[in-house]
């Protein structure tokens, strides 16, 4: 199956609504019979634990698919939901760096593990996506290098868009010289306080820079949202009808219009 599509979700900065975003927009492309592959790659493994997984087990994470402990199918494991499976991650990946130091290709070792597998006969997901760490590490080069395209969650606070300009500047590099296929599917404003006069100024300023890349859904600053990940599961179980929940459902809707205008312009 050739029509996956690998998709990254970054931003350098933390606590900008990152995992939550791929939790939940993987669980609702899930619902709707969608076959979808999260792979945690950041150390600190809130997908892991988000999914109700447990991140101190002894099973093969992504850490073991990177360092050659075993085959990328070997360590997808189910989730409670039906559609959806995950690569979990723990503590242990933070070693990578060190450990490949002296490996001229290790920019490319994910995205040879991600395309070998796509490639086999085993493979049938729709959507792999990666939830990259908060920082512009080699892991997070590695998901740039892999991925065929990129959403960035920006919190609409104060220093949002600081930053963003070394992110963009990272993805222009990693397109010249690794990837020049990747592009920025979309930019996904978060924790939107309406009562707040900043979250509108933010809104604004991204949409300017950004122009159409911004997403018309805006994800509010909801407490369910924040609530959801220490019940371990998704907010589009734990309180489906609360307004996180509602809008990422809408988010959805406009990530899979996206990708019918995005498949008739190709």
């Amino acid at each position: 199956m050739n029509k996956t599509q690998t998709i990254s979700v970054l931003n350098q900065k933390g606590g900008v609504g990152k995992t939550t975003t791929v939790i939940n927009l993987a669980t609702a492309l899930s619902f709707m019979n969608k076959k979808v592959l999260v792979i945690d790659l950041d150390p600190q493994g809130n997908a892991t634990t988000g999914f109700g997984l447990n991140n101190v087990d002894n099973i093969k994470t992504i850490y073991d698919v990177l360092n050659g402990n075993c085959h990328f199918e070997e360590a997808i494991k189910d989730t409670k939901i039906k559609n959806l499976k995950i690569i979990s991650s723990n503590v242990d990946l933070s070693g990578l760096e060190v450990e490949t130091a002296n490996e001229t290709r290790r920019a490319l070792l994910l995205k040879d593990k991600i395309d070998n597998f796509v490639k086999s006969q085993i493979n049938d997901f729709l959507y792999i996506f990666i939830d990259c760490p908060p920082s512009l590490s080699l892991l997070t080069i590695m998901s740039l290098v892999a991925a065929k395209s990129l959403i960035v969650p920006l919190q609409t606070e104060f220093f949002a868009l600081e930053g963003l300009s070394q992110l963009t500047k990272t993805i222009d590099r990693i397109k010249i010289k690794l990837n020049p296929d990747l592009i920025i599917r979309g930019v996904l404003l978060t924790m939107f306080d309406k009562r707040n006069k900043l979250s509108s100024q933010v809104d604004i300023e991204a949409r300017k820079f950004f122009k159409n890349k911004v997403y018309q859904t805006v994800i509010p600053r909801n407490v369910r949202l924040s609530e959801a990940p220490s019940h371990g599961v998704p907010v589009l179980i734990y309180d489906k009808l609360c307004s996180g929940s509602k809008s990422y459902y809408s988010f959805t809707e406009e990530f899979l219009k996206q990708e019918n205008i995005m498949e008739s312009a190709a």
